[in-house]
């Protein structure tokens, strides 16, 4: 027990300060609480409240970034002023993504229920949130905020990665996009879907190692598309379990077939290509 104890005390004193997860997860939730009503207990019924927390958590956020310089460059104020001045092009991106959501799911009945019940909506709020603080050269804080809602979500979005308007995630379970990867605008992403790397060896950290995705593609449920130099076409649909390290053209289609000989009883599996003419290619 006495080395356990040594350990323990060694670790304790050589982990580096950093903002507990607790807090980063109420300052998280505080402010999605402020920016969508679906979020708070208790319904906000004037406008002076509103400033009210939204200056609080400010200066909580402020004493964060003061806490942990190591963290980022600059001051706490100065940072925390730049991302609380994103907040209202935040908040509208994000109700594109609602209504991109709403829009693409029969089911849903309401942009409310979006807001409350889908977990892909928790996912891309938390991205678009940690994505600013990246953007604004924070470190950690971003990845906590989106493991946070990795955890709550099964959806893993890094917050490096750089996603455009009407962005749609239905479902969302084991959904994972890479650090580099570019998604353009209206793009839809069904459950199961990897946007990865094809090398996990650290010399690339610094390379783009994930796909880039155009606009209006549709990419179906367990879907892997992986490669910093893979590019899918505007327009273009990928099926539901396609695994793809190459580029395709605007327009194409890309699904996986199964067929089985009767006679020999033997199965081949391929992938079909097509461009927008229906032509294989």
């Amino acid at each position: 027990m006495d080395s356990l104890i040594d350990k323990l005390f060694k670790a304790h004193t050589q982990c580096p300060d950093c903002p507990s997860p607790q807090a980063i997860q109420r300052f998280f939730e505080e402010l999605v609480s402020i920016l969508f009503p679906e979020f708070n207990s208790e319904r906000i019924r004037e406008k002076e409240e509103i400033q009210g927390r939204l200056e609080e958590l400010k200066f909580t956020f402020t004493a964060i970034l003061d806490r942990n310089p190591q963290l980022h460059e600059g001051t706490g104020k100065e940072l925390a002023d730049r991302f609380f001045d994103s907040l209202e092009r935040i908040f509208d991106w994000l109700q594109l993504d609602v209504e991109a959501m709403f829009a693409g799911d029969p089911a849903a009945k309401s942009r409310t229920e979006v807001i409350r019940s889908y977990p892909g909506f928790f996912a891309i709020a938390a991205y678009r949130i940690a994505h600013e603080l990246h953007r604004l050269g924070i470190k950690l804080i971003p990845r906590m905020i989106t493991e946070f809602a990795h955890s709550r979500t099964g959806v893993d979005i890094h917050p490096g990665a750089s996603i455009g308007r009407y962005f749609c995630i239905d479902h969302g379970t084991g959904v994972v996009i890479g650090e580099t990867c570019v998604i353009g605008e209206h793009v839809k992403v069904y459950q199961g879907v990897t946007l990865g790397a094809l090398s996990v060896d650290k010399a690339d950290a610094d390379l783009k190692r994930h796909p880039t995705i155009e606009d209006e593609v549709i990419i179906y449920s367990g879907a892997t598309i992986l490669g910093g130099k893979t590019l899918i076409g505007k327009g273009s649909i990928i099926g539901g379990n396609v695994w793809l390290t190459r580029s395709v053209p605007a327009g194409s289609k890309v699904y996986y077939q199964s067929q089985m000989y009767h006679a020999g009883t033997e199965v081949t599996d391929r992938y079909i290509f097509k461009n927008d003419q229906n032509e294989a290619i």
